[in-house]
């Protein structure tokens, strides 16, 4: 497997995927060369307490071979940022990675993680010539993640027995998914205020944690992780990604997260768990924000 941006969050993901032993190869691909030899370099010397696992910066003519590569190169969010300001600078990386990836690694799963996400998901899926499925971004596994573990901490509970998603953008506009929070097959019963605790805290998390460290990477690289495992060993769990949602809640022309089905050769299919009208009225309005950043950076 290859990651494609040896930043924070590209460092983060690789050393992930390297402890957890997820993968046999790790490349590393950055257009600071040596920066990624000394990453790669570092992460080798742990090689005799996580097992043999073979860590090289490449460039993109190794990736002949990789069967999924994960892309966290560009700019990341700053104090005072949203996601959405990102859009224009890194959407010119992506374009470039993606032509790169469909000469070199053609067949290659492509997870995406640079923001906003699902914006370049979208222009991703339409800039390549793989099949849609086989890109896919990183979307609101974080956030979904962040939501079980407050929802968890408020009852008392792990938050691995918390089944919850957080859908729509990986931004402002996330959609809790409260009518299918459940524990034990038991829906979540939380008062109305907690509730709106738990859901301020997920949104603002990144911005929280930018305020104090100046970006975010540790969390995002553990999800990135899991999710190359899910394609290495054809999991076949479902995970809430970033995809093109195909008219589903009569949603089109956008990329947003809903649950996924992941497998080795990418997403295997999409569900849509049925939704009370305010959660769909709240998707709608969460993909008219991705609409309307597309249009206003023209990139509709």
């Amino acid at each position: 497997m290859a990651v494609i941006g040896a930043g924070s969050v590209g460092v983060a993901a690789a050393y992930a995927i390297f402890t957890r032993a997820a993968a046999s190869e790790i490349l590393l691909l950055d257009r600071d060369t040596a920066r990624a030899e000394g990453h790669a370099m570092d992460l080798v010397q742990g090689t005799a307490l996580v097992g043999r696992i073979n860590v090289r910066a490449a460039s993109y003519p190794d990736l002949a071979r990789a069967q999924v590569v994960v892309v966290t190169a560009g700019r990341s969010q700053k104090r005072g940022e949203t996601r959405l300001d990102l859009l224009r600078g890194n959407a010119e990386i992506v374009r470039e990675i993606i032509a790169e990836l469909d000469r070199h690694a053609p067949e290659a799963v492509v997870l995406l993680a640079t923001n906003p996400v699902d914006i370049l998901t979208h222009l991703a899926v339409r800039w390549s010539s793989r099949p849609a499925g086989r890109i896919f971004g990183s979307g609101t596994t974080l956030d979904s993640a962040r939501f079980r573990a407050l929802i968890g901490s408020a009852l008392d509970v792990s938050p691995r027995s918390v089944h919850a998603y957080v859908l729509g953008e990986h931004g402002d506009s996330q959609v809790p998914v409260w009518s299918h929070a459940a524990l034990g097959g038991v829906p979540v019963a939380l008062e109305a205020e907690e509730r709106k605790r738990i859901e301020d805290t997920t949104r603002n998390a990144a911005r929280e944690i930018i305020a104090r460290k100046g970006h975010t990477d540790l969390a995002i690289g553990v999800v990135i992780a899991h999710l190359v495992h899910a394609v290495l060993t054809d999991e076949r769990g479902v995970h809430p990604l970033s995809v093109p949602l195909e008219g589903r809640y009569g949603i089109g022309d956008v990329a947003m997260s809903v649950p996924c089905v992941l497998g080795q050769h990418g997403i295997v299919r999409r569900l849509a768990p049925e939704l009370p009208p305010h959660e769909v009225a709240a998707l709608h309005a969460s993909a008219e924000v991705l609409r309307a950043a597309t249009r206003d950076a023209g990139l509709a």
